[in-house]
């Protein structure tokens, strides 16, 4: 599901912040979550994929749910999944065809220095307009951009938000 373009274009963060000297992602000098939509038509799904710096998810939920939190090597493995979910199913709302829907949380996974985060949507027949809400981590950096790709059979479309822009709508 996590395109080319993704992948490239995080690999390349990565690979600019080793270039001036910011190996350490908790000084990272960029604060900046991806989130992946794909229909997936065969199955009727909406296929969700949010990649976020480990390091601002941890400060964030710690402060979200004042407690203790460390996603490599968490106390309770689904204690840690209900926040993660709770979290950014409050801070990631989506309208498929101006009708709200429910994000499924499927899971998370660690990849370096992030965290993604997989839902899905099910009983989606067809899609001709996504709409996003998606404030994740405005809460802990006044500079977080969220980057928003989406995918509907063979188009791809992508947006940018910056805090405190929240709101973005793909038509299909």
């Amino acid at each position: 599901m996590v395109g080319y373009l993704f992948q490239w274009l995080m690999v390349g963060c990565f690979s600019m912040l080793a270039h001036i000297g910011e190996v350490r992602v908790p000084n990272h000098p960029y604060f900046v979550s991806v989130t992946e939509m794909e229909f997936n038509s065969k199955d009727k799904t909406i296929e969700i994929a949010c990649k976020i710096f480990t390091d601002d998810f941890e400060n964030t939920l710690k402060d979200v749910y004042k407690t203790r939190v460390d996603i490599y090597n968490p106390a309770d493995k689904n204690l840690l999944g209900k926040q993660m979910s709770g979290y950014i199913t409050k801070h990631l709302q989506l309208k498929i065809d101006g009708r709200p829907v429910t994000l499924n949380y499927v899971g998370y996974e660690i990849e370096s220095e992030a965290t993604w985060c997989y839902f899905s949507v099910s009983a989606v027949e067809s899609v001709k307009s996504v709409e996003v809400f998606n404030n994740i981590l405005y809460d802990y950096k006044k500079e977080q951009i969220n980057l928003l790709h989406m995918k509907v059979k063979d188009e791809r479309k992508s947006a940018r938000l910056v805090n405190p822009d929240t709101l973005y709508k793909f038509e299909f």
